[in-house]
């Protein structure tokens, strides 16, 4: 079982998806039709900045000619790609799925507490790397994050839209403004005794948004705390992947 201490954020920044305007958060990255020198199974660092590392897991059943589905999964504040190595590295494995565990520049995603920049800029950067050298299925590539993670992770996935074809948030606490583009399917999952993010405040708030805006929401409450729960984990890879 995996808990991770989270910084509070103030859930305010929540407001209508019919309001935000900006041009901030956008992705240019896209899949291939052909990769070059593919890379061989198992752990990858993409990059290193003061210790903190972006790391790129290759299922062992990945092939250059057969796409495969990707996950980019973000971690909480004050944590590294470790935390989500540790709750995502074994079913991305079982389930033949490319696993991106960025790491944050400083303790938290950059556009958490002011505006998208470096951290943005890494993960264009390597996702850009990863179309290049590894077959990723188009239609299968997902966004995901824990805590500041998570609120990262839908902020990402709604601006991001016409790239991500899913949004995996565990935990998430607010949505960061941006224009939205394209309609990605969302997985939620928060625990009814969260006290760093209160699921009504928090969660449930979220989903009820997304609907509203028109986003098909997949939402699932457990009894615990501030967590990953490694059953949302597999629940979430189950939709993810349709089995």
């Amino acid at each position: 079982m995996l808990t991770v201490a989270a910084t509070p954020v103030v859930p305010a920044a929540l407001g209508s998806l019919r309001r935000l305007r900006t041009e901030d958060g956008r992705l240019t990255a896209r899949p291939l039709r052909a990769v070059h020198e593919p890379l061989g199974a198992g752990e990858h660092v993409m990059s290193e900045v003061g210790g903190r590392r972006t790391v790129l897991v290759v299922p062992s059943s990945a092939k250059a000619d057969r796409p495969a589905p990707l996950i980019v999964m973000l971690h909480g504040a004050t944590e590294d790609s470790g935390e989500s190595l540790g709750a995502m590295r074994d079913v991305a494995e079982r389930d033949g799925v490319y696993l991106l565990a960025p790491s944050s520049a400083g303790v938290t995603w950059d556009a958490i507490r002011g505006r998208f920049g470096d951290d943005l800029e890494d993960i264009d950067r390597q996702l850009a790397r990863i179309f290049e050298h590894c077959a990723i299925d188009p239609a299968r590539l997902a966004v995901a994050g824990f805590s500041d993670g998570a609120s990262y992770a839908v902020s990402l996935g709604i601006i991001n839209g016409d790239l991500f074809t899913h949004v995996i948030a565990y935990s998430a606490g607010f949505i960061i403004p941006g224009l939205r583009h394209g309609t990605p399917r969302v997985f939620m999952a928060h625990g009814t005794r969260d006290q760093i993010l209160p699921i009504d405040q928090c969660g449930r708030r979220i989903a009820g948004i997304l609907e509203a805006a028109g986003y098909s929401v997949d939402f699932n409450e457990f009894d615990g705390p501030h967590m990953i729960r490694p059953e949302m984990v597999d629940r979430s890879m189950a939709w993810f992947l349709k089995r």
